[in-house]
């Protein structure tokens, strides 16, 4: 008898758990983590700085070729845009 008491007594709470509660802890769970994901981590933006980098220093290089072939051919770009 007392085990259907206990029953009855935790009937309520629980639907209001079920229905009230944990719906709105996933949501809020959810958004949380997808605003995490939106953002970028500290590997990531590490990633990103050491690209930029690279790119940066990629462009002095081609910065650099162009200018050794400025000196050496200097009609190499209007060449090379003829055959485009």
């Amino acid at each position: 008898m007392e085990l259907t008491k206990l029953a009855a007594i935790m009937f309520v709470p629980m639907i209001l758990f079920l229905t009230v509660v944990m719906p709105m802890w996933l949501r809020l769970h959810y958004r949380e983590k997808r605003r995490q994901s939106r953002e970028l981590s500290a590997e990531e933006w590490q990633e990103l700085e050491e690209t930029l980098a690279k790119a940066e220093q990629l462009e002095q290089r081609v910065a650099t070729l162009e200018q050794i072939l400025d000196d050496s051919q200097a009609h190499w770009r209007q060449t090379n845009d003829r055959s485009n």
